[in-house]
């Protein structure tokens, strides 16, 4: 805590805050203000700036005709960066050895021969009797080494064939070549999952298995109907019909002596339309598919490497928020003019935002930091953050008469509360900021805090919460008024 005396804009704040308490209580004629707008004001901290409207950041789609051996590296480097800046915050030895070894993984992947492709769809969509048929027809006459491997069936609907599913998605991401199987028109499910691979720059092949079961002018209307639907995600020839086991043929046989003879005769299974395909493609775009599988692997290692590093640094700005709460309760409680209260408010605020950017890597102004406190607080009254606090904190206050009618405690409550919203969003919007900007780089991005803040202020308005955090402040508050049957473990702070 003595620490964060230091600071000049928190120690000016506060102090001021004071200086003019000390002014005010000799002015009988201090206007006043309604409760909601009273607390609201201490949630704002006295920063009322316009928000700035920007367009929202949308994932890059790469073409994988595009895809060359320069790109796969820069997202290596990239992720590399990461593990470095891991391994410079994080002393898990063990956890950043990992990370090494699978960056180091995904690099020889650069230079890889094999193509392995996957075989997604759902159930009783032919990918076994698929894969049978490729292996002992088209695979042989491959000069490369081909790879095919079957997935879960996806779409199974319940608790165990979700897990499936999600197990059989990431089996695909981590292929060279998707072949997806349907059996007629897409379903809305089918069609989202190759908005999903596509999403994911993840080159697929549409394949329409079992059309012998449809009259030959209902095939063409099916096939047709595939490819115009899949217009914006897939070439026209990557959508093929085939009939990996198609129905046997009647076979009759009229004998000499009159009778005659029947018998059912297995037909051969119909892929040529994708075996020609798939070695168009092989021809034409093996390097590149294999390039964009290490792109996808380096890319998902960022992501992992992140997620610690991000683990690491909510460690270290959590206790922060703790003490910039307890300052804001305090200065909130002891201050019997809340309009005051808005200058210290304001530089608790401004200072936790600065304090946490420096966690995170994101290095604001003075006047940057302003604007993030300040938007902030205009969306938490614009959203009913502040009166909806108020409400549920006054009701849990009622419970016990002596912290109900302590001055200042509703204020003092609700300035801590509001604080720590504030500092649990912010580190959700650097988080943000970091995967959209890229680490240490500058840009506020003001448009993502109001969804930021709705997610924060739902994950912390649970009952069982609300009532723990008031235990909380009011047994620092007001000692006197804490329930000695209250162990810390009734009263420690959900994250």
């Amino acid at each position: 805590m003595t620490g964060l005396w230091r600071r000049p804009i928190l120690v000016g704040g506060v102090g001021l805050s004071f200086l003019l308490w000390l002014w005010q209580s000799f002015d009988d004629m201090a206007g006043q203000m309604d409760e909601v707008g009273m607390l609201g004001a201490i949630a704002l901290g006295g920063f009322w700036l316009f928000r700035k409207k920007r367009a929202k950041a949308t994932p890059i789609q790469l073409d994988i005709s595009l895809f060359d051996r320069s790109t796969a590296e820069k997202a290596i480097a990239a992720s590399e960066l990461v593990i470095a800046q891991v391994e410079t915050e994080a002393a898990d030895a063990d956890a950043n050895a990992q990370l090494r070894q699978k960056v180091a993984q995904v690099t020889t992947e650069l230079d890889r021969k094999e193509i392995s492709l996957a075989v997604i769809g759902g159930k009783g969509s032919g990918k076994t009797t698929l894969i049978q048929a490729l292996q002992s027809s088209w695979v042989p006459q491959i000069k490369q080494t081909i790879h095919l491997k079957e997935t879960p069936p996806l779409f199974a609907g319940t608790q165990t064939g979700l897990a499936a599913e999600k197990d059989a998605l990431a089996v695909a991401r981590a292929s060279d070549l998707v072949l997806f199987v349907t059996t007629g028109d897409l379903t809305e499910p089918e069609f989202q999952t190759l908005q999903q691979l596509k999403a994911a720059n993840q080159r697929s092949v549409l394949v329409f298995n079992k059309e012998d079961q449809y009259l030959p002018e209902e095939r063409a209307v099916i096939l047709q109907q595939l490819q115009q639907r899949m217009l914006l995600t897939l070439e026209a020839d990557d959508t093929v019909a085939i009939a990996v086991s198609p129905k046997a043929i009647k076979v009759r046989q009229h004998q000499t002596d009159g009778t005659v003879q029947e018998w059912l005769e297995e037909s051969v299974p119909e892929i040529t339309a994708l075996t020609e395909r798939l070695g168009q493609i092989l021809a034409q775009q093996s390097q590149q598919l294999v390039w964009a599988t290490t792109w996808r692997a380096a890319i998902t290692l960022k992501a992992e490497a992140k997620t610690v590093l991000n683990g690491v640094r909510r460690d270290r700005a959590l206790p922060a928020i703790e003490q910039y709460q307890w300052i804001a309760a305090a200065t909130a409680f002891a201050n019997p003019i809340p309009a005051l209260d808005l200058v210290a408010t304001g530089a608790i605020n401004v200072q936790l935002v600065l304090d946490l950017g420096k966690i995170y890597h994101q290095k604001f102004s003075l006047e940057q930091a302003q604007d993030v406190a300040g938007t902030m607080g205009g969306l938490m009254l614009k959203l009913g953050l502040v009166e909806l606090s108020t409400q549920a904190i006054t009701a849990a206050l009622k419970s016990n008469a002596i912290t109900f009618v302590a001055g200042g405690l509703v204020q003092g409550v609700s300035a801590a509360y509001l604080t720590r919203l504030a500092g649990l969003s912010l580190i959700e919007y650097f988080q943000e900021l970091d995967a959209v900007m890229g680490d240490g780089e500058n840009g506020l991005k003001l448009d993502r805090l109001r969804e930021t803040l709705q997610k924060v202020f739902q994950q912390n308005q649970r009952i069982a919460f609300l009532q723990s955090f008031v235990k909380q402040v009011v047994g620092r508050l007001v000692p006197e008024a804490q329930d000695p049957q209250l162990t810390s473990s009734e009263i420690a702070v959900s994250n």
